[in-house]
């Protein structure tokens, strides 16, 4: 499973460019493909691969059905605009905007009650891995999925971003994320039993590229890929996925 993020980018002239361009160059690969793309691309993006196996997704929602939410956006517009997922928790909504993990949880449950499928991130700072991030990592998943039936578990991904390897150029090791998911996976079955924790796939994110995608997906334990500023251009993010296809 490779995700593409496309955060704050791209008008809709420029996403339909991606897309055309995109589409011709993965039809053949057998690798689930998602784009999650500003709200205002939604419609148009999700029309374009309606004939194709890439999804299109958003990258975040409120946790309330409707309201007085000035400039927010609800689980079932998102729905109706045609995405199938959406990005939950995501490390710049965490630091930027302050998402703490109960309002992560709440947003979570509400995207698997409207029908969408949810990709899931969590991840520590570099002080917080220093200091043994375990205990972070397992709170942002137990307050996120406690609380989930296990029927709507199979619509969720996991993606581990460690924040000091986003938009920084560095990635972690794939031994080091490797162990890490390995940990994810456990605190999984602590959570909801032994068939989800080997189950729900769990994705690596943070300065994923070209040049390093192969060495983090031949570990056994990392699904796929998360990818930010690589996914942007078309050809470029369409190589990454022929490389693990």
């Amino acid at each position: 499973m490779i995700l593409g993020n496309w955060k704050m980018y791209k008008t809709n002239k420029e996403a339909q460019s991606y897309v055309k361009t995109l589409l011709p160059l993965v039809e053949n690969l057998d690798v689930l493909i998602g784009l999650a793309v500003p709200f205002t691309a939604i419609s148009l993006c999700a029309e374009l691969v309606a004939d194709s196996s890439v999804m299109i997704g958003a990258q975040n929602m409120h946790s309330a059905d409707e309201g007085a939410f000035t400039g927010e956006i609800a689980g079932k517009m998102l729905q109706e605009a045609g995405a199938e997922f959406v990005v939950l928790g995501h490390s710049e909504r965490r630091v930027s905007f302050h998402e703490t993990n109960e309002e992560i949880g709440k947003k979570v449950s509400r995207a698997l009650e409207e029908g969408l499928k949810v990709v899931l991130c969590v991840g520590e700072s570099l002080e917080q891995r220093k200091k043994g991030c375990e205990e972070h990592l397992e709170e942002q998943l137990s307050s996120a999925l406690s609380g989930v039936k296990k029927t709507l578990l199979k619509q969720v991904t996991i993606a581990y971003e460690p924040i000091w390897a986003i938009g920084t150029g560095k990635s972690a090791k794939p031994k080091d994320v490797e162990k890490t998911h390995m940990f994810l996976r456990a605190v999984l079955e602590q959570i909801h039993g032994k068939t989800y924790g080997k189950k729900l796939p769990i994705l690596y994110g943070g300065s994923v590229k070209k040049a390093n995608i192969e060495s983090f997906l031949q570990e056994s334990h990392i699904d796929g890929a998360l990818v930010g500023g690589a996914s942007l251009e078309a050809t470029e993010f369409a190589s990454m996925i022929a490389l693990v296809s």
